[in-house]
């Protein structure tokens, strides 16, 4: 009777060495994301006030648990990814501040990240209860600054697995997330012509895209290549790319044609910037390999 649980046993160590802390970082990343872009689904359906403005409960089941209909579910259900996104933020804070083998970086975000999330959870609440579009905004805001934070801190947890190749992926993921931006914008570029929920469901995908992908071509750019220009080009489509992601919400919000030209304008710059730094550091890259070859 013994040796069947012996070999369950043995079979089950091997699976528990392969997902360790880097793993439950990206998982939680993957909720994080899963959770912002169900709150924007909320509100582009308008169901933000369904629940008949409870929270947490909702309008139907018992205690008014449940929902009652379409628009009350997209609201509940993005509460209920939210509650298990707060429980893996928590469970990596944890992780990381018991274990001595997780980067003091790594933690310092995570930590912070959790500490943000009580914020957020009330910033919610009163998305509810208010509506307003300060509200919204804040809300908006501190969910994309925990996402950040997240992604920064999966990057340096799984920085040892990462090289120059992921650089140039990761710009040109921001390369193709682009035009996709502009072209799901409301703008006269934009090819749509009513911004339904879809569209805006759609467009802040690719945002969470293009703001992730600097992120890891700027982090990796500057440990995996000794070139400063392409650093500084690096982080200089950082900013750009969160300047789009503002303008971009900002025209949604104002539908201002200054706005609009002055985000078609910063989103050309950043076109140029992914298009220059993917050459550079294709072409660093391939001056690192023959500088290696005998």
């Amino acid at each position: 009777m013994s040796t069947p649980s012996h070999t369950s046993g043995h079979r089950l160590r091997p699976l528990i060495a392969r997902f360790g802390f880097p793993h439950l970082l990206a998982a939680t990343l993957a909720l994080v994301a899963a959770t912002i872009l169900l709150g924007v689904a909320a509100k582009a359906t308008g169901s933000g006030l369904a629940c008949e403005a409870n929270w947490p409960r909702c309008d139907a089941g018992p205690y008014n648990l449940l929902p009652a209909n379409l628009p009350s579910f997209y609201e509940w259900f993005h509460r209920f990814v939210a509650m298990f996104a707060g429980f893996a933020i928590v469970g990596s804070a944890l992780a990381a501040w018991r274990s001595p083998t997780v980067d003091r970086r790594v933690t310092s975000l995570v930590v912070l990240g959790t500490l943000l999330t009580p914020i957020q959870v009330y910033l919610g609440r009163e998305t509810v209860f208010q509506y307003q579009m300060e509200i919204l905004s804040l809300h908006f805001w501190t969910a994309v600054l925990i996402f950040s934070m997240f992604v920064t801190a999966t990057v340096l947890a799984w920085a040892p697995t990462l090289t120059a190749a992921h650089v140039t992926g990761a710009l040109g993921l921001g390369l193709a997330a682009l035009p996709l931006h502009v072209a799901l914008s409301p703008t006269d570029l934009g090819v749509v012509t009513n911004y339904t929920p879809t569209v805006q469901l759609l467009q802040y995908g690719v945002t969470l895209a293009l703001v992730s992908s600097v992120i890891v071509a700027t982090m990796v750019g500057r440990w995996r290549f000794d070139d400063r220009p392409l650093f500084g080009l690096l982080v200089g489509s950082t900013v750009l790319a969160l300047a789009v992601t503002y303008l971009g919400r900002r025209a949604v919000m104002t539908f201002s044609p200054a706005l609009d030209r002055l985000y078609l304008v910063v989103a050309s710059a950043l076109l140029v910037a992914f298009v220059v730094g993917i050459w550079r550091s294709r072409s660093s890259s391939r001056a690192t390999r023959d500088a290696l070859e005998p």
